[in-house]
This record gives structure tokens, C-alpha cells and sequence, in this order.
């Protein structure tokens, strides 16, 4: 209805004009009080948008040159702030997060980027809220999806989804594992020593 209106105001030369001049429209004016089908209207204008259109979005979009300066951009709007660049980076979800630091990682190397502290520095207690915040709200939508009954013949749609899932999981597992073992040992030893130099006083 309020696309139906601008458009309406718009396209009559006298209510854009009156539009122009006192920043009001004549609600009761002849182009506001037609019986258009708005939504057959712009259907007309832009096709529907399917699952496969965004797939095929999604597909092109992910490892091209757009992507890419959209990520450095994140990177550099919001000062290496993971949480946020991972909001903000289109068709992305928790377990793109390795790749996405990878990406990053490249351009502070080569000096595309700057190399912020929020960012090298950011802890794993952070990345770990991250992730549970991540899987929190992907059971809960689909708990709503099922609720609302959504997805009822997609399966073939649904399996590659849930092929695909497991596939990122088990690269964002990995991922947390080299994490562990790269700086889980050092906190362990460092534990040790400080036990140690107790012992000793």
C-alpha cells in the first residue's frame, strides 16, 4: 500500500507537484482511491524471488572479487571486530569463519589492510560466544521453520542443505582444534611452571 501511494503521487503530474511544493498529498485525490492490484503490479516489475535464484546468488557471490572487497571493507569498518564482520558479510554463517580469516589474514600480510588488535588479538572465549550464539539461533529458526511448517517438498533441497552443514561443521571443528592445540598448550605449560615455581618457594 505505501509503494502503491508513492508510486501513485509519483506518476500524477498534479499530486508531484503539489507533493513538490507543500510536502503533502491530496489523500482524497483521484490517483490515491484506484483499486489497483499493487501486488500483481510490481510482480509484473520483478519477478519472483526463489530458493534456487538465491542458491544461484550465493554460489556466484562466494570466493569472487565482490565478496572479497566486502570483506576487507567489513574488516576495516568495524576494526577487526569478528562478531560484527560476520553480521555483516552476505551469505555467510558461523562456520564461514575460517575462510573469512583467511581472507583477512592475506590482506594484513600484504598490506591491503591494516592489522588491528581486535582482530589478531581477539580471544577464544569470544570466538567460542561466537559460535554458541551462531548454533542458538540456527536451532531456533529451525524450530520455527517446523513450526510454521516450512520446507515441505524440498527435500532434495533440505539433504544438500544438511550435507552442507555438516560439511562447514566439521571444518569450523577442525578449525577450534588447531585452535586448542596451538594456544591450550601454552596455557597448559604455563599453568605448570607457575605451579612449579610455587612448589619451589
Amino acid at each position: 500500500q505505501i509503494l502503491g501511494k508513492a508510486y501513485a503521487v509519483l506518476s500524477d503530474a498534479e499530486q508531484r507537484a503539489l507533493y513538490d511544493e507543500q510536502g503533502t498529498v491530496d489523500e482524497e485525490g483521484e490517483a490515491l482511491r484506484g483499486e489497483r492490484d499493487w501486488q500483481e503490479y510490481w510482480r509484473l516489475l520483478f519477478k519472483k524471488i526463489t530458493v534456487k535464484d538465491i542458491e544461484d546468488f550465493e554460489k556466484s557471490y562466494k570466493d569472487s572479487e565482490e565478496e572479497l572487497a566486502d570483506i576487507k571493507g567489513a574488516y576495516v569498518d568495524f576494526e577487526g571486530d569478528m562478531d560484527r564482520i560476520m553480521e555483516s558479510v552476505l551469505c555467510v554463517d558461523y562456520t564461514d569463519e575460517p575462510r573469512i580469516r583467511k581472507i583477512i589474514e592475506k590482506a594484513i600480510d600484504s598490506g591491503e589492510v591494516p592489522s588491528y588488535k581486535g582482530f589478531v588479538k581477539e580471544s577464544k572465549q569470544k570466538m567460542m560466544a561466537r559460535k554458541r550464539r551462531a548454533e542458538q539461533e540456527a536451532r531456533e529458526a529451525e524450530k520455527t521453520k517446523d513450526e510454521l511448517g516450512l520446507g515441505d517438498g524440498e527435500e532434495d533441497l533440505k539433504a544438500l542443505i544438511q550435507s552442507r552443514n555438516k560439511d562447514r561443521k566439521k571444518e569450523m571443528d577442525d578449525f577450534l582444534a588447531q585452535l586448542e592445540a596451538k594456544y591450550g598448550n601454552n596455557a597448559k605449560s604455563r599453568g605448570k611452571k607457575t605451579a612449579a615455581k610455587k612448589g619451589k618457594k
